[in-house]
């Protein structure tokens, strides 16, 4: 019998947008727990933390082989080449350089048009594959002012993609109302403790790339906002 507090299984096939992250690692579960057939996307720009591209793939050996439910639903990977991007990029996250604050009050880890490419390029992909429903882990809650994480600017892609395509797409955005802790809460309530662990020890945050540090939430720096995000969402979540 079904559990019923599982939802019911939506016949449409959908893309993660999967960066090796804690965020879309989440998304991916959450998206395995809904959709007939997931598959996944992520993009090489030339990130300073391109050891994620890595962490991508022993996240989804990870869940295949400890997820069984959702194994039979695991599709296809796709690697795109956007060294462009890292190219015309002047920032934080594709440049050796200190991370701090710019003049227009964004981080200068901000790569401009990243997600507004990102989103057109999986839409390509999934055009092409059959696939309907894209699925990112941008989020308003615990974000670093980043424009093109907005629930607006997506709400806005999503009706210019379907026109553009001429074929109904959806963007959801599981994460966008849930701060950091609550995203660790939701990967526990997806999959138990064996979630938490896939998360802690496979996922990579630090936008320093660091994997030599190993703390209680995962690996990195421990440093850099991205670290500080995510330990600080853990810390929270233990004691709520």
């Amino acid at each position: 019998m079904r559990d019923p507090a599982r939802p019911q299984i939506d016949a449409r096939r959908a893309l993660v947008l999967f960066s090796g992250g804690q965020d879309s690692t989440t998304c991916l579960a959450w998206a395995l727990d809904r959709y007939a057939h997931v598959e996944t996307i992520g993009f090489d720009y030339g990130q300073r933390h391109d050891v994620e591209l890595e962490c991508r793939l022993h996240v989804r050996s990870a869940l295949h082989l400890q997820f069984p439910r959702w194994a039979r639903k695991l599709g296809d990977d796709h690697l795109l080449d956007l060294t462009l991007l890292g190219q015309i990029s002047d920032t934080a996250m594709t440049d050796e350089r200190a991370i701090e604050m710019t003049a227009n009050g964004l981080p200068n880890t901000f790569v401009p048009g990243r997600n507004l490419l990102f989103f057109n390029f999986a839409a390509a992909v999934a055009y092409r594959r059959g696939l309907s429903v894209l699925v990112g882990g941008m989020c308003e809650t615990d974000f670093s002012g980043y424009p093109d994480c907005r629930d607006n600017t997506l709400r806005a892609l999503q009706v210019a993609t379907s026109l553009g395509l001429d074929t109904p797409m959806t963007f959801d955005t599981p994460l966008m109302w849930l701060d950091k802790s609550q995203t660790w809460a939701l990967a526990e309530q997806l999959g138990g403790e064996p979630m938490i662990d896939l998360v802690v020890e496979h996922t990579h945050t630090c936008y320093l790339g660091d994997r030599t540090h190993r703390h209680e939430w995962g690996y990195g720096c421990g440093l850099c906002p991205a670290c500080d995000l995510r330990r600080k969402g853990y810390e929270r979540w233990l004691t709520s």
